[in-house]
């Protein structure tokens, strides 16, 4: 598996990484020597107890020959593929799902794909198992208990737009895609709701650099987080929250209406 730029954040490759870390500096071994004992390429070696690559069986396996341990690397492994479904969670979105359950105001922009809090269940399963295979129920589970917080007596007040291309990208098949476009409409009837597209006859907009998410509070300062190829950043900084509202300004200017968004939504679910 290819090294990412930012480690994982879930506490058994954490935990692994620490022991890792911690054993190799007991022995008296730098990662390259650890590494040319053991077979594996010294990067490889750096990346694990980086947490920026997982380690896979061989190499657990491994660890524990060399360090003469009974199994405990491949138990911590075993541990890793438990929780796997959140391994492969962008850096910071665990975070961020903390604030968002808290959140008294959503604005949502996405440009390539339904934003998880509004997906139908048939649609998030597309989306995931292409990622997780046999593993996504679990995820998609998670993905549709975060609906939960439109269920609250002080339910966030909510602003959702979606690039057009959204609408009309086609995940899973026309049935799925059609149901997804329905839900939408459910969703834009909520109380405190408001959903609108921006249309490709915007051209360029601000929002084609990635999709993000800004959230208010009521006793709180805002955040934002922000995802682009696979990448997600939790952002806190108050002049990155300036920055990621400016760029929330610009999109909504080219918004159609909501009346007219939902026309265009109705008009893709019949071309389905």
């Amino acid at each position: 598996m290819p090294a990412q730029s930012e480690p994982y954040e879930a506490p058994a490759i954490v935990t692994f990484a620490k022991e890792l870390e911690w054993r190799r500096t007991q022995a008296g071994l730098s990662k390259k020597e650890l590494a040319e004992k053991l077979g594996f390429a010294d990067s490889y070696v750096g990346q694990v107890e980086l947490r920026k690559n997982l380690p896979s069986e061989e190499f657990a396996a491994a660890l524990d020959t060399f360090f003469k341990l009974d199994g405990l690397f491949i138990r911590l492994l075993d541990r890793i593929n438990d929780t796997r479904h959140l391994a492969i969670l962008p850096p910071g979105f665990t975070e961020y799902l903390g604030y968002e359950r808290k959140a008294s105001h959503l604005r949502v922009f996405s440009t390539n794909l339904v934003s998880g809090l509004f997906q139908t269940e048939a649609y998030s399963n597309t989306v995931i198992s292409a990622i997780m295979g046999s593993e996504s129920a679990r995820l998609v589970a998670e993905r549709m208990e975060r609906k939960a917080i439109f269920e609250r007596e002080d339910a966030p007040h909510t602003f959702l737009v979606l690039d057009e291309n959204v609408i009309h990208r086609n995940v899973g098949g026309a049935d799925i895609m059609r149901e997804q476009l329905g839900y939408l409409f459910e969703v834009a009837r909520r109380p405190q709701t408001q959903l609108q597209v921006v249309p490709y006859k915007s051209g360029y907009h601000a929002g084609l650099a990635g999709s993000f998410a800004l959230l208010s509070f009521e006793d709180g300062p805002d955040v934002a987080y922000t995802e682009s190829s696979g990448e997600g950043i939790l952002l806190k900084q108050r002049d990155r929250i300036a920055l990621q509202a400016v760029t929330w300004d610009l999109v909504q200017g080219h918004t159609l209406s909501v009346e007219e968004s939902l026309a265009m939504i109705q008009d893709a679910m019949e071309k389905l």
